[in-house]
């Protein structure tokens, strides 16, 4: 397969197309929002077509459905083409339910961002990404296929049946964006407390500053999953204030699962002053040791000063990048240590 036809040029499609151009791929894309399939062209990743109705597709071709999930739900029961085509959406089971194509492969890449459009798309979005691949309703062959796709772009496919996905990515991802929000609107209540707000807030919220709109097309439309996840949170969150054994438990255990997610990490916070070169100085520092990075955060002085950057590395470089830190002129701590 050598062709792709990406419906839907937002942060996704425009990432995707970026990387399958990369790969060789003609890449051939469409929007309904005229500034959003600008922009795909203006990044490189696609050539425009009028519509997704204005090319022949064949059996070799590939089309990726990278729209909200209310516009892959409007497209998928009047598609009918011999091309394989897939989606991209976070919401399954409405989705595959509506399809008519007999070559069609529900999907999810587990990768994004809290800013939207092709202007944020990027290569490489989703490199080390698990990408859930839903075998419901497809062939064997063609799931295979995208599965090849996936590996090629960098990211892990993860076979998952279409209800599965919605009840997992309705705890993992749906609540989430709905705690965000409701920890703003009450911290927002409080004269002066996001003056107080640091890094634990600032992590917790961070989802929150993703486009509304896109959010509630994502969350009406997984509704029932989403209501679940909300009242089991609702009764652990009462049983948590009424036992302090439970409360013990819960705090145990979630730090147990917290450190599953990042095993064997060390954290290094670096100060950084108000001042140009500061990061260009950590980069040189992480050359020189050739240490791996694991994951970047940076938290600004709310009224300037510089900041704090918390670079993760693996377990055992953590000495060696902040003593090359200290060489460099600046000032590094190992704050915790992430053992899994």
């Amino acid at each position: 397969m050598a062709r792709a036809l990406i419906s839907g040029t937002g942060l996704i499609g425009t990432s995707m197309a970026l990387d399958l151009k990369a790969l060789g791929w003609e890449t051939l894309g469409w929007d309904p929002d005229p500034e959003a399939l600008a922009g795909g062209v203006r990044a490189g990743a696609v050539s425009a077509i009028e519509g997704p109705d204005a090319v022949a597709l064949t059996p070799e071709d590939l089309v990726v459905l990278a729209g909200p999930p209310s516009a892959v739900r409007d497209t998928l029961p009047e598609l009918v083409t011999p091309a394989l085509v897939i989606d991209v959406a976070s919401v399954k089971a409405p989705i595959v339910a509506l399809a008519r194509t007999d070559r069609f492969v529900g999907t999810h890449p587990m990768a994004g961002r809290e800013v939207t459009g092709p202007d944020a798309a990027r290569p490489g979005l989703f490199r080390g990404a698990t990408w859930v691949v839903v075998p419901d309703g497809a062939s064997e062959t063609d799931l295979e296929i995208v599965e090849s796709i996936i590996h090629d772009l960098g990211a892990r496919p993860v076979r998952m049946g279409a209800e599965e996905h919605d009840a997992a990515v309705a705890r993992i991802s749906h609540l989430p964006q709905i705690v965000a929000a409701a920890l703003l609107d009450g911290a927002g209540e409080i004269d002066g407390a996001m003056d107080l707000a640091a890094g634990s807030f600032r992590d917790l919220t961070r989802v929150a500053a993703s486009d509304p709109s896109i959010w509630m097309d994502i969350l009406t439309t997984n509704r029932d999953e989403v209501v679940a996840a909300v009242e089991r949170l609702r009764e652990r969150l009462a049983s948590l204030t009424i036992s302090d054994a439970e409360l013990a438990r819960t705090l145990e255990e979630a730090r147990r699962l917290r450190a599953s997610l990042t095993p064997g990490l060390a954290v290094v916070r670096v100060a950084l002053e108000d001042r140009p070169g500061e990061i260009a100085t950590v980069g040189r520092a992480l050359a020189e040791t050739g240490i791996d990075v694991r994951d970047l955060q940076l938290r600004h002085a709310p009224y300037g000063g510089g900041g704090i950057l918390t670079v993760s590395v693996r377990l055992g470089d953590e000495e060696a990048f902040r003593a090359a830190l200290e060489e460099a002129g600046l000032s590094a701590t190992v704050a915790t240590v992430e053992s899994g």
